[in-house]
């Protein structure tokens, strides 16, 4: 079958069955109009399709489920990606469903001392530029899925998984179910965790399970007991365990998440289990010893989930976010722990880096390998160092006997100099 070459499509992001081959169009930057698929229309890929479409490329977006959800809760948004949500005109977008805490607060969990503070708010908005908020993962998806619909050309199709690709040095051939192969000038794999993209790309296996499982719940905050609610964020430490609670959208919503050490039995994709007795015994053991307070909390939410935490080692080098014509994009490139808060915000960085580079591709006289090269050149160190700091907050808010002890007394001392992270929040991608 011959291979089908993008339509002009049908405006504002709306379904729409594959078309006949049509030759490229001249941009209005001149040379010709540059052409994308990307797989998986999940927080990335939505993100990945807003960046590019503003970039000038005319971009297919591929997604295998029957309609745009997020799995997950609730996720922290430092000012490094406030900033770039707000690069793309999402400010009011992001007022009306997010909450921005006024501070973070980190306790023990057995005694429920406040061991550190870190003033957000105000604080955050004059040091770099953006506030720190938290949001609903649903929210945010739905916030970027009306931008690409509002205000770009971007066609999105539904239950059309990516089956395979091959690339030469002109063109990518996709195929995805449902229809014809597809030319394209470049493909995105923003297709997560267990990306298949990145499975033939790089053929580097699977990601491995860390020993580390979730448990995570909501609650609507009017039905909680006045005591529980809040409208800050706090990190409880404890031995082999630790807690995160903050609010989600709008505040109405209290998210809670529960991480432990321990094996998960069962399938190998993380998300979405229905939690099983012995899994709430699991639980109720680990939080032996805890304060009333965090038992209480813990005890008065329902409909609990859990999922076994998968991730790869720190990224090596560029060849782990673009490979020729093909490029990776947050968790299919770099999935990491939650212990920095910045596994979405990533994704969102790494679209806006790729939006910046591939602009330039629309010159003839810089070619989309190379500037798929720019991006990861952008991207895999500052990723790899995110990954790295994750793993390391990990052993840190699990530590037990003398590393505890050591930790609890640094975060007194100097609690709010260990919290923030310049480095992190006063960095971005440029956002074309």
């Amino acid at each position: 079958m011959a291979a089908e070459q993008f339509s002009a499509g049908p405006p504002q992001g709306k379904l729409a069955p594959s078309g006949g081959s049509e030759p490229h169009t001249v941009s209005e930057r001149g040379g010709h109009t540059q052409q994308a698929v990307i797989a998986g229309g999940g927080i990335g890929g939505l993100a990945a399709a807003l960046a590019m479409s503003r970039a000038g490329w005319e971009v297919r977006l591929f997604e295998r489920a029957a309609a745009f959800s997020e799995v997950g809760a609730g996720i922290q948004l430092g000012p490094n990606v406030v900033r770039v949500l707000h690069g793309w005109g999402l400010a009011a977008a992001l007022d009306a469903v997010a909450v921005f805490p006024q501070r973070l607060q980190v306790r023990d969990a057995a005694s429920g001392q406040l061991l550190a503070e870190l003033p957000l708010g105000d604080a955050m908005l004059r040091r770099y530029g953006a506030p720190y908020l938290t949001v609903h993962r649903a929210d945010l998806q739905a916030l970027l899925l009306r931008a690409v619909q509002q205000h770009t050309d971007v066609r999105l199709h539904l239950e059309r998984p990516l089956r395979s690709f091959g690339q030469t040095a002109q063109a990518v051939m996709v195929q995805a179910d449902g229809g014809p192969e597809i030319e394209c000038d470049a493909l995105i794999g923003a297709d997560g965790l267990w990306s298949s993209v990145r499975q033939q790309l790089l053929g580097d296996g699977l990601p491995a399970r860390t020993g580390h499982v979730a448990f995570r719940a909501m609650a609507l905050q009017s039905m909680l007991p006045e005591s529980l609610r809040s409208q800050q964020i706090t990190v409880w430490l404890g031995p082999r365990m630790h807690v995160v609670q903050y609010p989600v959208c709008a505040g109405e919503w209290l998210n809670v998440v529960a991480i432990v050490q321990g094996q998960a039995t069962g399938e190998e994709d993380p998300w979405n289990h229905g939690v099983s007795a012995s899994d709430l015994d699991e639980l109720a053991r680990v939080l032996v010893g805890s304060c009333t307070g965090l038992r209480d909390l813990l005890h008065a939410l329902g409909g609990w989930q859990r999922w076994a935490l998968h991730d790869r080692r720190p990224m090596q080098g560029t060849n782990q976010h673009a490979v020729g014509r093909v490029a990776l994009l947050g968790d299919a490139a770099h999935p990491m722990r939650p212990y920095l808060a910045q596994g979405a915000g990533m994704a969102i960085e790494d679209a806006a880096g790729l939006g910046h580079a591939l602009a330039h591709a629309l010159d003839p006289a810089f070619d989309v390998p190379l500037m798929l090269q720019r991006y990861a050149l952008s991207r895999w160190q500052r990723n790899a160092r995110v990954q790295a700091r994750a793993l390391r907050n990990g052993q840190i808010f699990h530590a037990d006997g003398l590393l505890r002890w050591g930790r609890d007394v640094a975060l007194r001392l100097l609690g709010e100099k260990l919290l923030d992270l310049p480095w992190l929040y006063g960095a971005a991608p440029i956002v074309s």
